[in-house]
């Protein structure tokens, strides 16, 4: 039976098994149920390909800079407030430097970035997550995953239309489900990772919490290579023409990904090799 064939097959009103049930029952994922991608106006959507096309490669570009680079560059007729607008829509962060000297005011972050100079040599001991912006032949949709940084593994993910902090711990609690809590947790200081729900079943956990400081994407750059990758060697070149097909596509590459590409930073192997090994070992 094909993963369509299994898809239609689920109840969302089953008075006695719940989608989740439903799920691991047909092996299919949660996110392939809610496909409906999200709309903008066909100038935005085409603005926000440009912008996430360009700041992949341009990190440190900020609303004016993307702004003059559509403007003058690319000849399109926006003002700094549309771009901004889709900045805050798209979930970008703007990469800049930490000073060194400045001391951050009380309550700048809710927890300490917890991996500067530490060790990270064992499946489990480190997980980072983040949301991404896909873009699709029509609307676009966002994008979660978790993945474990000692092997590179992507242990979990799900496509959802709204970033709400229900779907990031949902995925957070199968992920855990599935492979045990790792002991520490990385993200950045997204509303959905600082919400009351999210920190606590953190908590519950028994699971340390690390985030980025502000305007600090690279401290969590295990995830956003993962996003480059996906984006430039999959979503790029294969545009999904819908929310099943994105499903699949996304699904096909992250298969591709943990067990056939060769990742250098962890000897040429690819993460599977690197993850089950270990954890087997300890």
């Amino acid at each position: 039976m094909s993963t369509t064939q299994k898809r239609q097959k689920v109840v969302k009103s089953h008075p006695r098994l719940s989608l989740k049930k439903q799920c691991n029952l047909l092996e299919i994922h949660r996110s392939g149920i809610y496909y409906k991608p999200k709309g903008e106006s066909k100038l935005n959507l085409e603005l926000m390909k440009k912008i996430d096309f360009y700041f992949l490669d341009h990190p440190y570009y900020g609303v004016e800079r993307m702004t003059d680079y559509l403007r003058m560059d690319l000849g399109y007729r926006v003002n700094s407030k549309r771009i901004r607008r889709l900045y805050r829509l798209m979930r970008l962060d703007t990469i800049h430097c930490r000073p060194k000297t400045t001391i951050r005011e009380k309550g700048s972050y809710i927890y300490p970035y917890l991996l500067r100079n530490l060790k990270i040599e064992r499946p489990n001991q480190v997980w980072q997550t983040d949301i991404t912006y896909i873009p699709m032949f029509r609307g676009f949709m966002y994008m979660a995953a978790i993945i474990d940084v000692h092997s590179r593994k992507v242990l979990n993910w799900s496509i959802s239309n709204s970033m709400t902090k229900e779907w990031c711990t949902e995925l957070l609690n199968d992920t855990v489900m599935l492979y045990g809590a790792p002991e520490i947790h990385n993200s950045d200081q997204g509303a959905q990772y600082t919400s009351e729900l999210y920190i606590s079943t953190l908590k519950s956990h028994g699971i340390q919490i690390s985030m980025d400081g502000k305007g600090r994407a690279l401290d969590n750059v295990y995830i956003e290579r993962f996003w480059r990758s996906i984006k430039q060697e999959k979503i790029y070149l294969n545009p999904p023409n819908g929310g099943l097909e994105l499903y699949q596509h996304v699904k096909e590459y992250i298969e591709f990904y943990n067990q056939e590409r060769r990742h250098t930073k962890i000897g040429k192997v690819p993460p599977d090799n690197i993850y089950y090994q270990k954890a087997m070992a300890s």
